[in-house]
Order: C-alpha cells, then sequence, then structure tokens
C-alpha cells in the first residue's frame, strides 16, 4: 500500500509538494528533448539537503505515468533510499559488481508503487568511486535499462566524494539538489564546477524547504 511509504507523493497526491515534484517530472521531459533521458544521477553539494528525498518522490511521479523505474542507491558511503521505501539493504550494486549471477538477475525490490523498482546499495565497499568508474558499472546499467524506462541514481554529496562526478560521466543527465537556507552559494558553485570538470550534463537544479504562499497552499487543498 501507499501508505506505507513516508513520501508525500504517495501518501497525498493533491498536496501543493507532490504537484511540484510532478513539475520535477515534467521540466525534466523538456531538459531532455534532444536525448533520451533514460539515466538520470541526483547529488547536492553537501549533506542533508534532500537529494534522496527529491529522488523517491521524483520516483513515484514517473512511477505514476506509468513508466518503468528503478531507484538506485549508489550512494555507497551513507545510503538512505531503502529507509524511505522501508526496504532492506544487504544486497545491491555491490551484490551486482561480485557476483555474476546477481548481474543476470539483479536484486531488486518491489516497492508499493506500480512499476517502481528499488536496488539497495547493498555491502559498503573500501573504495567507492572506483566501483563506480568500473567497466562492471557500465555493464550494470546496460543490464537494468533491459527491465526500465529510467534508472535514477542517489550518489554522495559532490563536495563529500568524488563518487558523484564519476558516475555523472555514465549517465544521461546529473541533477544537482540545494537546500533554501542551509545550501551556502559557494558550495553549490563548487558543486557545479566539480560536475562541469567531468564534463557533466547538468540538467538542472533543485531547491528544496523553500517557503511556500499561503495562497498556493490553500490553491492546491
Amino acid at each position: 500500500m501507499a501508505e506505507k511509504l513516508g513520501l508525500i507523493t504517495a501518501t497525498d497526491p493533491m498536496s501543493s509538494a507532490s504537484e511540484a515534484y510532478r513539475t520535477l517530472r515534467m521540466n525534466l521531459e523538456f531538459a531532455a528533448l534532444d536525448e533520451d533521458l533514460h539515466t538520470l544521477s541526483i547529488t547536492s553539494p553537501g549533506s542533508g539537503e534532500g537529494k534522496s528525498t527529491t529522488l523517491a518522490n521524483l520516483a513515484v511521479t514517473m512511477a505514476q505515468v506509468d513508466q518503468q523505474v528503478i531507484a538506485v542507491d549508489c550512494d555507497l558511503r551513507r545510503p538512505h533510499l531503502h529507509h524511505l521505501f522501508n526496504l532492506e539493504n544487504d544486497r545491491g550494486i555491490t551484490t551486482m559488481m561480485l557476483e555474476d549471477d546477481a548481474l543476470d538477475a539483479p536484486p531488486l525490490q518491489d516497492t508499493p508503487i506500480d512499476g517502481l523498482r528499488f536496488l539497495g546499495s547493498g555491502t559498503l565497499p573500501p573504495r567507492p568511486a572506483d566501483l563506480l568508474g568500473s567497466k562492471r558499472m557500465e555493464e550494470i546499467i546496460e543490464k537494468l535499462l533491459r527491465d526500465a524506462d529510467i534508472l535514477l541514481f542517489d550518489t554522495p554529496p559532490v563536495l563529500a566524494a568524488t563518487d558523484a562526478a564519476v558516475l555523472a560521466t555514465k549517465v544521461n543527465g546529473t541533477l544537482l539538489v540545494v537546500s533554501a537556507g542551509d545550501t551556502k552559494r559557494d558550495h553549490a558553485q563548487r558543486a557545479i564546477e566539480r560536475l562541469k570538470n567531468v564534463n557533466a550534463n547538468i540538467l538542472g537544479a533543485v531547491l528544496c524547504d523553500a517557503p511556500l504562499e499561503m495562497r498556493l497552499q490553500g490553491y492546491y487543498k
């Protein structure tokens, strides 16, 4: 049941927040008009800025329009997506890295949302960036795309590790999440610079925790 998810797009689809996520989904569709968007990484300059919550809610809205979506936790340092989906995290990306059987049959988990599945991080490795930059990671992406319309990858903050920049080179686009009143301007600028240094296709930025005018809140209730 959708109410088992602690996600606004599943529990209150008529809310103003849910409408904002649907707008994000639509904006991404227009941003990728020149190239089909099948793989998207989502990151932030620092921790606690809303990247995982943004990814999970975006995944729900995509599945709600009959897309086959896989949310992948590629934060191999501090994975969090499994908490949002209330699922296990013992098997996932690192399992597929190490086991050929898992590559052939990915350890995907169903969510309460039709069309949305989850792939956890698995056991945390000592050198995450090396795994994400490997040829095996490309094979994993290719394998997952055989059974999905779009893959959404949650990655560590850009300024905390090289992981996000490494994975950005293997996906169609990258989305940067910043938090109103929390993310510092220079941190956001540095994050953009690091992504540009690897020629990442930055599709845009998402502003979280921005105050919403009361009249808009009333309109969407």
